[in-house]
């Protein structure tokens, strides 16, 4: 970067924005703080700002950047609706490190972003087909039987249907998370019922793990360590909430079955 550009205040305003962008990609798929912090302190170092704060809890990410010439910037961005990417975290990352070796010119970076942005999903086929070799292989490996694992097999494919099909009535998450475990915990007493399944604690265990949240109680804890408490406590106390909501949707169910059809 040359000078004109250093104190061009608008060209920095843009440069800002797209370190914004990287930050806000990073919070939403699942990145820790001390991560997407480090990640926008060494790109504002990389385009030549003075001085930068950085402030991020789970909801939103707070940055305020000195210019050479005194001025600052200040941005900031909410994070509605979060899910877990680690590829495009890792993309995210890798762009960091390429323009803290060589800068990029604001073109270069937001080409750059857009490519990030439009990264393809796994598809949802993909996706059913891993929730099946997922609930399967945990089933049997806490001790189920083959046809444990058959049975976790489909009720996998109904808890990623109800966990696909409630997304886009953009439900509470809690609720959601509720709602898709009791579906799930149901589909499990009737494929028992039916004679496919045979334990049906085992073959709950296979789903269960499925939607733990666990690279958020991680995070949470790394987070902590850090010591980026609030940031930490928020995260914490949403994946507990998360993982009551999960136990509750299929406790209930299958107590209430039990009790009904005499599985437990």
């Amino acid at each position: 970067m040359n000078e004109t550009d250093v104190g061009n205040y608008e060209y920095m305003k843009y440069i800002m924005a797209s370190i914004m962008d990287m930050g806000e990609i990073l919070l939403t798929h699942g990145a820790e703080v001390s991560r997407i912090e480090d990640t926008i302190g060494r790109l504002c170092k990389a385009y030549g700002f003075a001085r930068w704060d950085v402030f991020t809890i789970t909801s939103s990410v707070i940055v305020t950047a000195t210019l050479a010439d005194g001025r600052t910037i200040t941005q900031t961005r909410r994070i509605r609706e979060r899910d877990t990417d680690l590829g495009r975290v890792e993309k995210v990352n890798a762009l960091s490190r390429k323009i803290c070796e060589h800068p990029l010119s604001l073109e270069q970076f937001q080409k750059e972003m857009q490519v990030i942005r439009e990264k393809k999903k796994i598809s949802p086929l993909l996706q059913m087909v891993m929730y099946m070799m997922i609930s399967a292989s945990l089933s049997v490996f806490f001790g189920g039987t083959a046809k444990d694992g058959l049975a976790a097999s489909l009720s996998g494919v109904v808890l990623f249907a109800t966990l696909y099909g409630s997304a886009a009535l953009k439900m509470n998450n809690l609720i959601q998370t509720m709602f898709c475990s009791a579906v799930t915990a149901m589909s499990v007493m009737i494929l028992v019922k039916l004679g496919i399944g045979v334990h049906p604690d085992k073959i709950t265990i296979g789903n269960i793990m499925l939607v733990i949240p666990g690279i958020q109680l991680t995070n949470s804890l790394r987070d902590m360590i850090s010591g980026d408490t609030i940031s930490g406590l928020l995260n914490m106390s949403e994946a507990l909430l998360k993982a009551i909501s999960v136990a509750m949707g299929f406790a209930l169910v299958l107590l209430i079955g039990g009790e009904l059809w005499g599985f437990m």
